[in-house]
């Protein structure tokens, strides 16, 4: 746990503004972006303090496919039902604002305006899906 990472107080609830979203795994939390960049902008955090993508591991893949699923139930339970059409990412360093590992899922793909198709443009230098 990191006091001054604002995605550890969040996962902790430490941060009344920011409402969780139902999630079927204790170790990760789902909220909204406070900057959506399409309809459905989600985050999924694990609640233990990680850092950025760049520090995931073989053995984190298991944790990455947790927080997918999270991502694509979150979507489904707000009515939004095409998994064609979505997009999942994580922002590559130093590219990332927040340096707590966090999933973006934005849906609908489709409906991403210019700024946040580069934003977040598949597997370019500064965003992996």
């Amino acid at each position: 746990y990191d006091g001054k990472c604002v995605f550890c107080r969040i996962a902790r609830r430490e941060e009344p503004g920011t409402a969780l979203l139902p999630c079927q795994y204790e170790d990760l939390v789902c909220f909204r972006d406070i900057r959506p960049s399409a309809p459905h902008h989600y985050l999924v955090v694990p609640v233990e303090h990680m850092g950025n993508c760049k520090t995931l591991k073989g053995e984190h893949i298991p944790l990455v496919k947790r927080m997918m699923e999270v991502g694509k139930a979150v979507l489904q339970k707000n009515n939004f039902s095409d998994l064609n059409d979505i997009r999942m990412g994580f922002h590559w360093p130093p590219f990332c604002s927040i340096s707590h590992l966090h999933l973006h899922v934005l849906a609908p793909a489709s409906q991403l305006g210019f700024l946040s198709r580069l934003m977040y443009r598949i597997n370019s230098y500064w965003f992996i899906t």
